[in-house]
């Protein structure tokens, strides 16, 4: 990868320019920005037509100053350490912003899922469980789903951690609803943006129901992202997949797409999308006109050899560290609205906060209550990151670092050395 979309490059610029604004000591800036512990191991692994391949597994853990590590587990084929070391930082930062009791981590396994039967991925799930075993704990380091796994990954981590043990559920979350899981965990970090997006609307003075909006990605958060937004009466005009783009003027029928998706499953690809408007290329994405863009696939989408053909006047980082930081910069000087993913797309570990403690107290919430809990904590965020920007004329990612890194550098000069 070229160093300069690296997210790794991208998240130690941004953390430098918020370790300027407080003014932090050297050793402190070492102290937040060093992850704590890394693991990397392969796996050796008999596919279901008994060839053999070994993927390589990772788990980064960064901070713990404010409470057990959390993070994902992410599979993709182009995963490597210091692709998770830039994702664990982000979420240490994530939980600081939304003041909840964790730090950071991330892992998975450099692989396709895609190409794994249902069976193969859940025995790769069970070994990676067993291989990391020892540095997870429902008091230590809390897994969560990401770009590639889900609900049945997060079983799974369940069912294999808990072997020999005591029945642990609190080890993993996102897991199914009737298996210890909570209502809304599903679909919390898109509706969290499409949350994030409306008060950022207010703030910029646009009206959202009037909005035309582009998003990047139809996962699950991309997918939750529309359905939110078309609830709130946008126009979602152009939509963006691995393998190319849909474009119509007047609006794509998002029920219509989110119940074929959900036919679809594992299936849904590119040319499901031919009948709901013109196709077009991914790079042809960037350029389509609109209010909002939203990037809600990979890292580092938005770069310096792009960056110039987005034309929307705000961007609301549903993917984590979709933008470079040479991108960042030029949309910052050419007054382009961006909302970072540490304040956006904040809404999944928030409610995964949530199911941690259902499953701790063994009582489950109501869907009505996470929805309320998860708002009243969006809200606090978004109101402080807002109070600093205008206090100290800065943008929303400085400000959103800012208030993170002060939070975790208080903890870690509380718990001494």
């Amino acid at each position: 990868m070229n160093k300069s979309r690296s997210p790794h490059t991208s998240v130690s610029h941004f953390l430098h320019t918020s370790f300027e604004h407080l003014d932090l000591d050297n050793y402190l800036c070492r102290l937040i920005e060093s992850p704590h512990q890394e693991m990397s191991c392969e796996l050796p692994f008999r596919h279901d037509d008994d060839s053999i391949e070994v993927f390589r597994a990772y788990r980064v853990q960064h901070d713990h100053s404010r409470g057990p590590f959390k993070g994902g587990i992410r599979y993709h084929p182009d995963v490597d350490l210091e692709h998770f070391r830039a994702l664990a930082k982000i979420m240490t930062l994530k939980t600081a912003l939304a003041d909840i009791p964790f730090g950071g981590a991330k892992g998975g396994i450099n692989c396709d899922p895609k190409k794994l039967s249902a069976a193969e991925q859940e025995r790769l799930t069970k070994d990676f469980t067993r291989r990391m075993s020892r540095v997870l704990g429902p008091a230590y380091d809390i897994p969560a789903p990401d770009m590639g796994t889900g609900e049945n990954e997060m079983a799974w981590i369940y069912s294999a951690f808990s072997e020999g043990r005591d029945d642990s559920p609190q080890i993993v979350t996102g897991k199914p609803v009737n298996l210890h899981g909570s209502p809304g965990r599903i679909e919390a970090t898109g509706r969290g943006v499409g949350i994030i997006t409306e008060w950022a609307a207010k703030e910029f003075g646009m009206n959202l129901p009037r909005s035309t909006v582009v998003i990047q990605g139809f996962g699950n958060v991309g997918s939750h992202v529309a359905e939110y937004l078309d609830d709130a009466g946008c126009t979602i005009i152009a939509i963006g997949i691995k393998d190319g783009a849909i474009y119509r003027e007047d609006g794509i029928s998002i029920s219509k797409l989110l119940e074929l998706k959900r036919e679809r499953k594992r299936n849904f690809d590119f040319d499901d999308l031919s009948s709901f408007g013109d196709q077009i290329s991914l790079e042809d994405l960037m350029k389509v006109e609109a209010d909002i863009f939203i990037p809600a696939a990979i890292s580092g989408a938005i770069h310096s050899d792009n960056v110039q053909d987005l034309s929307a006047k705000m961007v609301v980082e549903a993917a984590n560290i979709p933008i470079t930081s040479t991108a960042a910069t030029e949309l910052e000087d050419r007054n382009v609205h961006v909302v970072p993913d540490i304040l956006a797309n904040a809404g999944g570990v928030i409610v995964s906060y949530f199911e941690w403690v259902q499953n701790h107290s063994h009582y489950q919430w109501s869907q009505e209550r996470v929805r309320k809990e998860l708002e009243e904590r969006l809200s606090k965020a978004w109101k402080a990151v807002c109070s600093l920007v205008h206090k100290d004329k800065i943008s929303f990612r400085l400000a959103a670092y800012t208030l993170a890194v002060e939070r975790v550098k208080n903890a870690t000069l509380s718990r001494g050395f």
